[in-house]
């Protein structure tokens, strides 16, 4: 589950459906306990739940809008369903949902960046009771770097915050002159910040110390890893059943430590079964375990791949963490064998390495359609596509074809959904996408019409300077869909695909 880290604290839950007892409602939002929040959570296809302090401003602000939004999904027979859980009242409940981001918070917002610590007691209390606390030692609270210090605090919620300024304090724990210090259960126990204590500096140091080495990658650090700053990342797939845990970790610490204010480091145990989908989208069976990729996760993501034994020969890994650096490397892209009988069919079979030769063949008008194999659209798509494919199987100048987008990857295009359909024109290879009714009477027009029927308009985008509540966001969106509907009166309707 994911949890915004904000108050109040929402949360989307989607599982199966199974009947349960009566649960209350305050004007048609579900009020969740203990004794029924796992019921509430199962009987319903959506649940969106807040946690909330009654006491808490931003909730109180919330609050009407929030019934609001249930009124609205309940009058349009929505299958989402709003609940609202009380964190004052339900303690256990609330620890369990990421009850510590949720304090944090609070005590962020309702009062100072950073908790002064007096004595050693208290700071001893602070970081016994935390995985991670960030400690501002200052030999005085008003001098810069402090202000720098909790002009940071101030903005970063996930971790408690104290200040010193007792200089005899700070002595006890190391620290001469100004410095900030992450204080952690892991690793070294804590990291030092000592110079050029700048707010943007101690932003940064605090991101990268206050993770692990080496992140295992779970449904707690899912967003840390991913949501974080630093967009490189070293993967490891390894099998905690295996012992590969223990044979390959303490090697890499300190190659993570080397670069780890360039790259994450993440253990991934294949063990899981939910890391299934992971292994899926780098291509790998579980035989090929253990292995490393790296990932660079930007507008245009892209993935490596190792040549040599990086796991065993971390001088291997430091080489190919390098060429990264460097941009010397390779994308690694997955494709899949050319079939021998890609061409017997009238829609063409494509894979990485024959897409080109194929679809950028100017001599020919190529239509592709991008699809996964699980997805339910494309299913419904096959038999009219295939009908397409009978159609123009004798056209000249006509090529149909069809390409596994999850298992054959190209530098120069991204899919993004599925199905995706793309018009690949003879001449200058100009790629025109479709965005028609998905039938065999739109396709064919499409291609007949040299892409100009049917083709996706392009992205816009609408600023929305308005107010914040439901009811002024809900009419500007009414509003420019009303707009919308107007223009496209005369236009062909879409089908549910």
């Amino acid at each position: 589950m994911k949890f915004l880290a904000i108050i109040p604290l929402l949360c989307l839950f989607s599982p199966g459906v199974v009947q349960c007892d009566e649960i209350k409602t305050d004007e048609g939002v579900l009020v969740l306990t203990k004794g029924n929040y796992e019921s509430a959570i199962k009987d319903n296809e959506f649940v969106l739940v807040e946690f909330y302090a009654p006491w808490c401003g931003h909730c109180k602000a919330l609050a009407p809008e929030y019934v609001k939004a249930a009124k609205k999904l309940e009058e349009q027979n929505s299958a989402i369903k709003l609940g609202k859980v009380d964190a004052t009242e339900e303690g256990e409940l609330a620890e369990e949902n990421a009850a510590d981001e949720i304090v944090n918070w609070l005590l962020k917002k309702t009062g100072p960046a950073a908790t002064t610590l007096a004595s050693a007691d208290e700071l001893k209390k602070l970081v016994d009771d935390n995985e991670v606390v960030v400690v501002g030692f200052f030999s005085d609270a008003d001098n810069e770097a402090a202000k720098q210090y909790l002009a940071a605090a101030g903005g970063i919620d996930d971790y408690p915050f104290g200040i010193v300024t007792d200089s005899a304090l700070a002595g006890e724990n190391k620290v001469s002159g100004d410095a900030v210090v992450v204080f952690k259960k892991f690793d070294d126990g804590r990291s030092d910040l000592t110079e050029d204590l700048t707010e943007e500096n101690i932003v940064k140091f605090i991101k990268a110390e206050a993770l692990p080495l080496i992140v295992d990658f779970n449904h707690e650090t899912a967003q840390k890893v991913f949501g974080g700053e630093i967009r490189s990342h070293v993967l490891l797939f390894l099998s905690k059943e295996a012992g590969h845990y223990d044979k390959y970790l303490e090697n890499h610490r300190s190659v993570a430590k080397q670069y780890r204010n360039q790259l994450l480091y993440v253990s991934i145990n294949t063990d899981d079964e939910d890391h299934g989908r992971i292994l899926e989208f780098f291509g790998m069976k579980k035989e090929e375990i253990p292995a490393a990729r790296l990932i660079k996760l930007a507008d245009e993501m892209a993935k490596y791949k190792p040549t040599g034994d990086v796991l065993e020969n971390t001088d291997e890994m430091t080489a190919f963490i390098d060429d990264f650096v460097a941009g010397k490397l390779k994308q690694h892209l997955l494709s899949q064998d050319v079939p021998e009988d890609w061409d017997k069919t009238p829609v063409k079979i494509l894979v990485a390495s024959n897409f080109d030769d194929v679809a950028l063949n100017k001599e020919k008008d190529v239509l592709v359609e991008f699809y996964a194999p699980w997805c339910g659209h494309c299913k419904q798509l096959a038999p009219i596509f295939d009908k397409l494919g009978e159609k123009f199987k004798d056209h000249p100048t006509i090529v149909i074809a069809k390409m596994d987008a999850t298992v054959n990857e190209l530098e120069h295009t991204k899919i993004n959904s599925f199905p995706t359909l793309k018009l690949y024109k003879k001449g200058d290879n100009k790629i025109v996408e479709y965005n028609g009714e998905r039938t065999l009477e739109g396709l064919a027009k499409f291609l007949e019409t040299d892409g100009s029927y049917g083709q996706a308009a392009p992205d816009q985008v609408v600023d929305y300077t308005g107010g914040r509540t439901l009811e002024e966001m809900s009419d500007f969106l009414e509003q420019k869909q009303g707009e919308e509907e107007d223009e496209d009166d005369d236009a062909p309707k879409k089908d549910e695909l």
